[in-house]
Protein backbone atom coordinates (compact mmCIF):
# COMPACT_ATOMS: atom_id res chain seq x y z
CA UNK A 1 0.00 0.00 0.00
CA UNK A 2 1.32 3.40 -0.96
CA UNK A 3 1.07 6.54 1.12
CA UNK A 4 -0.67 9.68 -0.06
CA UNK A 5 0.97 13.07 0.31
CA UNK A 6 -1.70 15.73 0.73
CA UNK A 7 -0.94 19.43 0.59
CA UNK A 8 -2.47 21.45 3.40
CA UNK A 9 -2.75 24.72 1.57
CA UNK A 10 -3.49 26.88 4.60
CA UNK A 11 -1.97 30.25 5.37
CA UNK A 12 0.38 28.86 8.02
CA UNK A 13 1.69 26.24 5.61
CA UNK A 14 2.39 28.88 2.99
CA UNK A 15 4.29 30.99 5.50
CA UNK A 16 6.32 27.97 6.55
CA UNK A 17 7.78 27.41 3.09
CA UNK A 18 11.52 27.55 3.22
CA UNK A 19 13.44 30.55 1.84
CA UNK A 20 15.10 28.19 -0.59
CA UNK A 21 11.75 27.10 -1.98
CA UNK A 22 10.59 30.69 -2.39
CA UNK A 23 13.83 31.65 -4.10
CA UNK A 24 13.47 28.63 -6.35
CA UNK A 25 9.96 29.68 -7.31
CA UNK A 26 11.10 33.23 -7.98
CA UNK A 27 13.98 32.17 -10.23
CA UNK A 28 11.76 30.02 -12.37
CA UNK A 29 9.01 32.61 -12.60
CA UNK A 30 6.53 30.43 -10.75
CA UNK A 31 3.31 32.16 -9.76
CA UNK A 32 2.66 31.79 -6.03
CA UNK A 33 -1.04 32.62 -6.13
CA UNK A 34 -3.42 29.89 -5.00
CA UNK A 35 -4.14 27.05 -7.41
CA UNK A 36 -6.57 24.28 -6.55
CA UNK A 37 -4.93 21.05 -5.45
CA UNK A 38 -4.50 18.58 -8.32
CA UNK A 39 -4.02 14.84 -7.88
CA UNK A 40 -0.92 13.39 -9.55
CA UNK A 41 -0.91 9.60 -9.93
CA UNK A 42 2.51 8.16 -10.75
CA UNK A 43 3.09 5.08 -12.88
CA UNK A 44 4.51 3.35 -9.83
CA UNK A 45 1.20 3.78 -8.01
CA UNK A 46 1.98 6.65 -5.62
CA UNK A 47 -0.43 9.54 -5.45
CA UNK A 48 0.54 13.16 -4.75
CA UNK A 49 -1.90 15.99 -4.07
CA UNK A 50 -0.73 19.57 -4.31
CA UNK A 51 -0.80 22.88 -6.14
CA UNK A 52 0.69 22.72 -9.62
CA UNK A 53 2.80 25.87 -9.81
CA UNK A 54 4.34 25.47 -13.24
CA UNK A 55 4.29 23.01 -16.09
CA UNK A 56 7.30 22.53 -18.36
CA UNK A 57 7.73 20.17 -21.27
CA UNK A 58 9.35 17.47 -19.15
CA UNK A 59 8.73 18.58 -15.54
CA UNK A 60 5.84 19.46 -13.25
CA UNK A 61 6.48 21.76 -10.25
CA UNK A 62 4.10 20.93 -7.39
CA UNK A 63 3.70 22.73 -4.06
CA UNK A 64 2.93 20.07 -1.43
CA UNK A 65 2.62 22.60 1.37
CA UNK A 66 6.08 22.32 2.92
CA UNK A 67 8.21 22.30 -0.22
CA UNK A 68 8.10 22.43 -4.02
CA UNK A 69 8.82 19.10 -5.69
CA UNK A 70 9.74 18.39 -9.31
CA UNK A 71 7.92 15.49 -10.96
CA UNK A 72 9.17 14.17 -14.31
CA UNK A 73 6.32 14.10 -16.81
CA UNK A 74 7.31 10.63 -18.06
CA UNK A 75 6.71 9.28 -14.50
CA UNK A 76 3.09 10.53 -14.42
CA UNK A 77 0.32 8.07 -15.22
CA UNK A 78 -2.60 10.45 -14.68
CA UNK A 79 -3.24 14.02 -13.59
CA UNK A 80 -6.66 14.87 -12.14
CA UNK A 81 -7.26 18.60 -12.12
CA UNK A 82 -9.29 20.02 -9.26
CA UNK A 83 -10.83 23.37 -10.05
CA UNK A 84 -13.87 25.17 -8.58
CA UNK A 85 -17.05 23.81 -10.08
CA UNK A 86 -15.54 20.35 -10.64
CA UNK A 87 -16.20 18.97 -7.16
CA UNK A 88 -17.89 15.59 -7.22
CA UNK A 89 -21.31 16.31 -5.76
CA UNK A 90 -23.80 13.64 -4.72
CA UNK A 91 -27.14 14.12 -3.04
CA UNK A 92 -27.76 11.83 -0.09
CA UNK A 93 -30.60 9.54 -1.02
CA UNK A 94 -31.59 8.80 2.58
CA UNK A 95 -32.36 12.42 3.42
CA UNK A 96 -32.97 13.95 0.01
CA UNK A 97 -31.52 17.25 1.23
CA UNK A 98 -27.96 17.11 2.53
CA UNK A 99 -25.10 17.19 0.03
CA UNK A 100 -21.55 15.91 0.27
CA UNK A 101 -18.60 16.50 -2.03
CA UNK A 102 -14.97 15.53 -2.42
CA UNK A 103 -13.24 18.83 -1.70
CA UNK A 104 -9.55 19.77 -1.46
CA UNK A 105 -8.05 21.64 1.47
CA UNK A 106 -8.10 25.39 0.91
CA UNK A 107 -7.34 28.54 2.87
CA UNK A 108 -10.02 30.08 5.05
CA UNK A 109 -10.08 33.15 2.82
CA UNK A 110 -10.89 31.08 -0.26
CA UNK A 111 -13.47 28.97 1.57
CA UNK A 112 -15.24 32.05 2.89
CA UNK A 113 -15.35 33.50 -0.62
CA UNK A 114 -16.89 30.32 -1.94
CA UNK A 115 -19.33 29.26 0.80
CA UNK A 116 -20.29 32.46 2.65
CA UNK A 117 -23.25 32.99 0.33
CA UNK A 118 -24.86 29.86 1.83
CA UNK A 119 -24.91 31.38 5.34
CA UNK A 120 -27.95 33.48 6.27
CA UNK A 121 -29.12 35.74 9.08
CA UNK A 122 -32.25 34.41 10.83
CA UNK A 123 -34.56 36.97 12.45
CA UNK A 124 -37.65 36.65 14.65
CA UNK A 125 -39.62 39.24 16.66
CA UNK A 126 -37.62 38.18 19.74
CA UNK A 127 -34.07 38.14 18.37
CA UNK A 128 -31.71 36.89 15.72
CA UNK A 129 -29.37 34.03 14.92
CA UNK A 130 -27.63 32.40 11.98
CA UNK A 131 -28.39 29.54 9.63
CA UNK A 132 -27.15 27.85 6.46
CA UNK A 133 -28.80 26.67 3.25
CA UNK A 134 -28.57 22.93 2.57
CA UNK A 135 -30.52 22.49 -0.68
CA UNK A 136 -31.53 24.18 -3.93
CA UNK A 137 -35.12 24.25 -2.69
CA UNK A 138 -34.21 26.75 0.03
CA UNK A 139 -34.13 24.40 3.01
CA UNK A 140 -32.16 26.00 5.80
CA UNK A 141 -30.81 24.68 9.13
CA UNK A 142 -30.62 26.71 12.33
CA UNK A 143 -31.03 26.17 16.10
CA UNK A 144 -34.33 25.34 17.74
CA UNK A 145 -33.79 28.04 20.36
CA UNK A 146 -33.45 30.67 17.61
CA UNK A 147 -37.06 30.10 16.44
CA UNK A 148 -38.51 28.66 19.65
CA UNK A 149 -42.08 29.81 20.23
CA UNK A 150 -42.17 31.78 16.97
CA UNK A 151 -44.54 31.61 14.02
CA UNK A 152 -43.03 34.50 12.04
CA UNK A 153 -39.47 34.02 10.80
CA UNK A 154 -37.46 36.05 8.30
CA UNK A 155 -33.98 35.56 6.86
CA UNK A 156 -31.45 37.81 5.18
CA UNK A 157 -29.59 36.30 2.23
CA UNK A 158 -26.22 37.76 1.29
CA UNK A 159 -26.35 37.47 -2.49
CA UNK A 160 -23.19 37.94 -4.52
CA UNK A 161 -23.74 40.24 -7.49
CA UNK A 162 -21.94 40.10 -10.84
CA UNK A 163 -19.48 42.71 -9.55
CA UNK A 164 -18.49 40.35 -6.73
CA UNK A 165 -20.06 42.46 -3.98
CA UNK A 166 -22.63 41.13 -1.53
CA UNK A 167 -26.13 42.60 -1.37
CA UNK A 168 -28.63 42.01 1.44
CA UNK A 169 -31.89 40.38 0.39
CA UNK A 170 -34.52 40.24 3.16
CA UNK A 171 -37.00 37.37 2.84
CA UNK A 172 -40.12 37.14 4.98
CA UNK A 173 -42.69 34.40 5.42
CA UNK A 174 -40.05 31.73 5.94
CA UNK A 175 -41.67 28.37 6.61
CA UNK A 176 -40.81 26.36 9.73
CA UNK A 177 -40.62 22.74 8.56
CA UNK A 178 -39.39 20.76 11.58
CA UNK A 179 -38.18 21.31 15.14
CA UNK A 180 -36.08 19.13 17.43
CA UNK A 181 -35.81 20.67 20.90
CA UNK A 182 -33.72 17.77 22.23
CA UNK A 183 -30.78 18.39 19.88
CA UNK A 184 -31.54 22.12 19.43
CA UNK A 185 -32.10 21.88 15.68
CA UNK A 186 -34.64 23.45 13.34
CA UNK A 187 -35.33 23.10 9.62
CA UNK A 188 -36.71 26.09 7.71
CA UNK A 189 -37.65 26.63 4.08
CA UNK A 190 -36.95 29.95 2.37
CA UNK A 191 -39.39 30.86 -0.42
CA UNK A 192 -37.85 30.88 -3.88
CA UNK A 193 -36.61 34.29 -4.95
CA UNK A 194 -36.70 35.75 -8.43
CA UNK A 195 -33.24 36.03 -10.02
CA UNK A 196 -31.56 34.50 -6.93
CA UNK A 197 -30.27 30.96 -6.87
CA UNK A 198 -29.68 29.36 -3.50
CA UNK A 199 -26.09 28.34 -2.76
CA UNK A 200 -26.21 25.25 -0.51
CA UNK A 201 -23.23 24.23 1.57
CA UNK A 202 -21.76 20.74 1.83
CA UNK A 203 -22.13 18.54 4.89
CA UNK A 204 -19.33 16.27 6.12
CA UNK A 205 -20.13 12.59 5.70
CA UNK A 206 -18.98 11.64 9.20
CA UNK A 207 -17.39 12.91 12.41
CA UNK A 208 -13.83 12.18 11.27
CA UNK A 209 -12.36 15.50 12.45
CA UNK A 210 -9.89 15.20 15.31
CA UNK A 211 -8.61 17.37 18.13
CA UNK A 212 -6.36 20.07 16.71
CA UNK A 213 -7.99 20.14 13.25
CA UNK A 214 -8.65 23.62 11.94
CA UNK A 215 -12.23 24.94 11.81
CA UNK A 216 -13.93 28.28 11.26
CA UNK A 217 -17.37 29.78 11.79
CA UNK A 218 -19.43 32.22 9.73
CA UNK A 219 -22.37 34.02 11.30
CA UNK A 220 -23.79 37.23 12.71
CA UNK A 221 -22.57 37.53 16.32
CA UNK A 222 -24.34 40.40 18.10
CA UNK A 223 -25.81 41.32 14.73
CA UNK A 224 -22.43 41.83 13.05
CA UNK A 225 -23.25 40.24 9.71
CA UNK A 226 -20.92 37.84 7.87
CA UNK A 227 -18.36 37.66 10.67
CA UNK A 228 -15.69 34.95 10.40
CA UNK A 229 -13.85 33.42 13.38
CA UNK A 230 -11.18 30.74 13.15
CA UNK A 231 -9.96 28.12 15.62
CA UNK A 232 -9.40 24.42 16.14
CA UNK A 233 -11.35 21.46 17.45
CA UNK A 234 -10.61 21.35 21.19
CA UNK A 235 -12.37 18.02 21.67
CA UNK A 236 -14.78 16.11 19.47
CA UNK A 237 -16.80 14.40 22.21
CA UNK A 238 -17.62 16.85 25.01
CA UNK A 239 -20.49 15.25 26.95
CA UNK A 240 -22.97 17.73 28.37
CA UNK A 241 -26.29 16.53 29.81
CA UNK A 242 -26.13 13.31 27.83
CA UNK A 243 -25.45 14.95 24.45
CA UNK A 244 -22.05 14.96 22.75
CA UNK A 245 -20.79 18.28 21.34
CA UNK A 246 -17.83 19.50 19.34
CA UNK A 247 -15.82 21.93 21.44
CA UNK A 248 -13.93 24.60 19.51
CA UNK A 249 -11.70 27.60 20.13
CA UNK A 250 -13.41 29.53 17.32
CA UNK A 251 -14.96 32.59 18.95
CA UNK A 252 -18.72 32.15 19.42
CA UNK A 253 -21.16 34.86 20.56
CA UNK A 254 -24.95 35.40 20.64
CA UNK A 255 -26.02 35.61 17.01
CA UNK A 256 -23.71 32.79 15.91
CA UNK A 257 -26.35 30.29 17.07
CA UNK A 258 -27.51 28.07 14.22
CA UNK A 259 -24.57 28.95 11.99
CA UNK A 260 -22.20 26.42 10.41
CA UNK A 261 -18.83 25.28 11.74
CA UNK A 262 -16.66 24.48 8.70
CA UNK A 263 -13.52 22.37 8.39
CA UNK A 264 -10.58 23.30 6.16
CA UNK A 265 -12.27 21.70 3.15
CA UNK A 266 -15.39 23.81 3.45
CA UNK A 267 -17.56 20.99 4.81
CA UNK A 268 -19.97 21.69 7.66
CA UNK A 269 -18.87 19.56 10.62
CA UNK A 270 -21.20 21.07 13.21
CA UNK A 271 -24.07 23.45 13.96
CA UNK A 272 -23.02 26.16 16.43
CA UNK A 273 -25.37 26.43 19.37
CA UNK A 274 -23.71 27.74 22.55
CA UNK A 275 -20.66 28.98 24.47
CA UNK A 276 -19.64 29.18 28.12
CA UNK A 277 -20.65 32.62 29.37
CA UNK A 278 -17.62 33.30 31.54
CA UNK A 279 -15.02 31.68 29.30
CA UNK A 280 -13.12 32.60 26.16
CA UNK A 281 -12.56 30.21 23.28
CA UNK A 282 -15.07 27.74 24.71
CA UNK A 283 -17.67 27.32 21.98
CA UNK A 284 -19.77 24.27 21.16
CA UNK A 285 -21.40 22.84 18.05
CA UNK A 286 -23.85 20.02 17.38
CA UNK A 287 -22.08 17.24 15.43
CA UNK A 288 -23.26 16.32 11.93
CA UNK A 289 -24.39 12.88 13.15
CA UNK A 290 -27.24 14.55 15.05
CA UNK A 291 -27.98 16.81 12.08
CA UNK A 292 -28.22 13.88 9.69
CA UNK A 293 -30.54 12.00 12.05
CA UNK A 294 -32.78 15.05 12.35
CA UNK A 295 -33.00 15.63 8.59
CA UNK A 296 -33.59 11.96 7.81
CA UNK A 297 -36.42 11.80 10.34
CA UNK A 298 -37.78 15.32 9.86
CA UNK A 299 -41.34 14.05 9.39
CA UNK A 300 -41.32 12.87 13.00
CA UNK A 301 -40.40 16.42 14.10
CA UNK A 302 -42.77 18.22 11.72
CA UNK A 303 -43.79 21.68 12.92
CA UNK A 304 -47.31 22.00 14.31
CA UNK A 305 -48.45 25.57 13.79
CA UNK A 306 -51.12 25.28 16.48
CA UNK A 307 -48.46 24.47 19.06
CA UNK A 308 -45.20 26.24 18.11
CA UNK A 309 -43.35 25.05 21.21
CA UNK A 310 -43.50 21.38 20.37
CA UNK A 311 -41.00 19.54 18.24
CA UNK A 312 -43.36 16.68 17.52
CA UNK A 313 -46.40 16.23 15.31
CA UNK A 314 -48.85 13.55 16.32
CA UNK A 315 -51.39 12.11 13.89
CA UNK A 316 -55.04 11.98 14.89
CA UNK A 317 -56.10 8.48 16.02
CA UNK A 318 -58.39 6.64 13.59
CA UNK A 319 -62.10 6.70 14.36
CA UNK A 320 -63.88 3.53 15.38
CA UNK A 321 -65.98 1.98 12.65
CA UNK A 322 -67.85 -0.33 15.04
CA UNK A 323 -70.03 1.56 17.54
CA UNK A 324 -70.29 -1.48 19.80
CA UNK A 325 -67.93 -2.11 22.68
CA UNK A 326 -64.63 -3.68 21.63
CA UNK A 327 -65.34 -6.59 23.94
CA UNK A 328 -68.29 -8.06 25.83
CA UNK A 329 -68.45 -8.07 29.60
CA UNK A 330 -69.21 -11.55 30.88
CA UNK A 331 -71.05 -11.61 34.20
CA UNK A 332 -70.55 -14.61 36.39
Amino acid sequence: MFDTITAKSGLTNRLSLSVAALTFASLFGIQTQYVSADTIILKSGQKIEGQVLKTQQDTLFVDIGVDVVKIPVDRIAERIEDTPGKDVEKVKQDSGLLRTAKLPIRTVKELVTRFAEGVVLVQTPDGLGSGFVVSDEGYCVTNYHVVEGQTRVAVTIFHRTESGEFERVAVRDVKIVALNPHFDLALLQIPKQKDIKFQPVYIAEDDSQQEGDGVFAIGSPLGLERSVSEGIVSTKNRNMEGIVYLQTTAQINPGNSGGPLFNTKGEVVGVINMKLTFGEGLGFAIPVAYLRHFIQNRDAFAFDRTNPNTGFHYLEPPRRTNPKQPYEVVKE
